[in-house]
């Protein structure tokens, strides 16, 4: 029994340490696993910040679709056609279509970022009542694989 404490010990003498280093790699391994589900997570929120400003914009392009067949006459006539800057919100229409633009504009400014000169929105109607309605922002939130000039555009019959 003697010989066999003799072996025991000689055995837990070898093993310290060992238990502290172990730990430490564990430790390595986990902060490197965080580090990746870190970058995963800035990733995922910056795309999804992108997916948010194209759903808007296509938001927005419908919004100003409704606005003119509420007022046909004066949208087949042109009424609507122009370029919207959303840093400025002018707009040369009058009347009801001139109201509908600047309520348009002021929406793309809240949804798209209208401090920046990027962010406009262009309306182009024929006689026939087929509009084409252009969007375009500035996506530099988008992340890798982002473009930085998106643009959105929507064809509808009136």
């Amino acid at each position: 029994m003697a010989r066999r404490s003799l072996w025991t010990a000689r055995r837990r003498a070898s093993q310290q340490g060992v238990g502290l280093i172990e730990v430490m790699i564990a430790l390595l391994v986990l902060s490197i696993g965080f580090l990746g589900v870190g970058a995963l997570l800035a990733m995922s929120l910056s795309t999804n910040n992108s997916a948010m400003s194209r759903s808007l914009a296509t938001v927005d392009s419908y919004s100003i679709l409704d606005a003119m067949r509420a007022d046909l006459t004066q949208a087949k006539a042109g009424a609507y056609n122009g370029t919207i800057k959303a840093d400025t919100c002018s707009t040369t229409a009058s009347g009801f279509a001139g109201d509908q633009l600047k309520t348009w504009c002021a929406q793309l400014r809240k949804d798209l970022g209208g401090a920046l000169a990027t962010t406009s929105g262009t309306v182009n109607c024929n006689n026939q009542g087929v509009c084409t309605i252009t969007i375009q922002f500035d996506d530099s939130r988008a992340g890798v694989g982002g473009d930085a000039n998106q643009t959105l555009k929507t064809k509808a019959i009136l």
